[in-house]
């Protein structure tokens, strides 16, 4: 069983999926702790309901991204942690991570990359991005995170269409709830082998 480490920004809902996958046994793998860089996360609410240790790790409580990542990598060699899940965790990793978790960490994104990824592209600003292009699909990508901005290896997607009549906020509501939560939970699932 993987011990597993979440680390999230916001609301958490892709944290929330991955806690009903593994109550559900959708993965061989266990969340044995989160990491949230903003202290007013609902994520941590989550987390305090779950039962998961949960840290703040703020980027103003340190002197450089660089420091922060070393004290959360610190964290996550305490819990064994052996997969990390960036679920909606705005902030690029630096070396202490991404060189000490080597093909070990994975990130979601709501679009199908290498569309639609990069600086400022999260959140709303994806779907904005989507529509006023005039795409016919969009979706959901899992990678491996290499310390670019949504550039490493792409290991799932899945698509849906866009809608004439959707707005940014309905087309991230159904990418969010038809393939980015169950995707996520489907990638975690397959590097857990199972």
């Amino acid at each position: 069983m993987k011990k597993i480490a979440v680390m999230f920004s916001g609301n958490g809902t892709d944290f929330q999926a991955l806690i009903d996958g593994e109550a559900e046994g959708a993965f061989d793998g266990k969340i044995v702790v989160a990491v949230s860089s903003n202290e007013k996360a609902h994520g941590i609410e989550r987390a305090k309901k779950a039962g998961i240790d949960c840290y703040v790790c703020r980027k103003a409580d340190y002197a450089s991204c660089v420091e922060r990542d070393e004290a959360v990598k610190e964290i996550f060699d305490r819990y064994g942690v052996e997969l990390i899940v960036l679920a909606g965790y705005l902030g690029i990793l630096t070396s202490p991570l991404i060189d000490g978790y080597s093909r070990k960490i994975i990130n979601i994104h709501p679009a199908l990359l290498p569309k639609f990824g990069g600086k400022g592209m999260y959140g709303l600003h994806v779907h904005e991005a989507v529509i006023a292009a005039g795409e016919k699909k969009s979706g959901a990508t899992v990678h491996y995170t290499d310390g670019g901005t949504d550039t490493g290896e792409i290991i799932m997607q899945r698509a849906l269409d866009v809608l004439p009549s959707d707005t940014p906020e309905s087309l991230q509501r159904r990418i969010l709830n038809e393939i980015e939560h169950p995707l996520l939970v489907e990638a975690v699932a397959m590097l857990c082998g199972k």
